[in-house]
């Protein structure tokens, strides 16, 4: 079986799926196309991979509730800040996070667990809706590596979420950081995957809206290994890690949001 469920697309004005291919894409996947990703619309024979269609993981109770709890706060607006992602963003040390972006009214949308497929789905599902915050950040992708996802793959679901942003979020500037270095050396085939992911990723950027922005060089030493004291479990931030990343791209956060005077 393939690692990446795949659905073929249709750049027809009504975007129509054809039966035969619709039966062989399977029922999770027959009607989604390019255009309803919030990018613009692909030749027929594009094949949209299960990275890039949104997914839901409400089957998970902590997950429903916390998305629950996002949207009320999104509700709330005042919001100049959004921190999109995983559970390297989900687990951001609150005390570094109350230095840098509470006080700049930050909203963290990383959830354990999440691929691309999962952040687009939350997009479409009430967490960035009646806001209009300054900048974006988004770091998103290595768990979609641990599950076999291509680097195409994981730069066409990216690629789809800054779709999304910038559909929903047009006056949102949006920081792409690049999918953080992990495991214990370069040879790690993960790390792999997500250097390679990076390279393509990095290609959505147009310094105008997007910015592409890597901090890796900040964890590894000059061999290529992960610095344990930053990454204790090869992955995963902690203290000081968060202290490196957050002043890493201090100096962009405080251009975009407009504060850059006061630091």
């Amino acid at each position: 079986m393939n690692k990446c469920k795949y659905t073929a697309i249709t750049a027809l004005a009504v975007g129509a799926i054809s039966l035969a291919a619709a039966e062989s894409a399977g029922p999770e996947t027959k009607s989604k196309t390019v255009s309803d990703m919030g990018t613009p619309a692909e030749p027929a024979s594009k094949l949209v991979p299960s990275a890039a269609i949104p997914k839901d993981r409400l089957e998970e109770p902590f997950w429903q509730k916390r998305h629950a709890a996002i949207v009320e706060k999104a509700k709330k607006g005042d919001v100049d800040l959004l921190m999109i992602g995983d559970s390297i963003v989900h687990s951001f040390d609150k005390a570094v996070w109350d230095k840098y972006y509470a006080p700049r009214r930050a909203l963290n949308l990383g959830y354990w667990g999440d691929k691309t497929e999962n952040v687009l789905w939350r997009l479409d599902h009430g967490e960035i809706d009646g806001i209009s915050p300054k900048l974006a950040i988004v770091m998103i992708g290595t768990n979609n590596t641990s599950t076999g996802n291509t680097p195409e793959e994981i730069y066409e679901g990216v690629k789809a979420i800054c779709g999304r942003l910038r559909a929903k979020l047009p006056e949102t500037k949006i920081m792409l950081l690049a999918i953080f270095a992990r495991g214990k050396d370069a040879a790690d085939k993960r790390r792999i995957n997500n250097e390679a992911a990076n390279k393509l990723i990095a290609g959505l950027a147009d310094n105008k809206n997007i910015f592409f922005v890597d901090i890796n060089d900040r964890f590894v030493e000059s061999d290529g290994t992960l610095r344990r004291d930053l990454f204790p479990d090869l992955l995963h931030p902690k203290e000081k890690g968060c202290a490196v990343w957050a002043e890493a791209i201090e100096p962009y956060v405080a251009r975009f949001i407009g504060d850059e005077e006061k630091k």
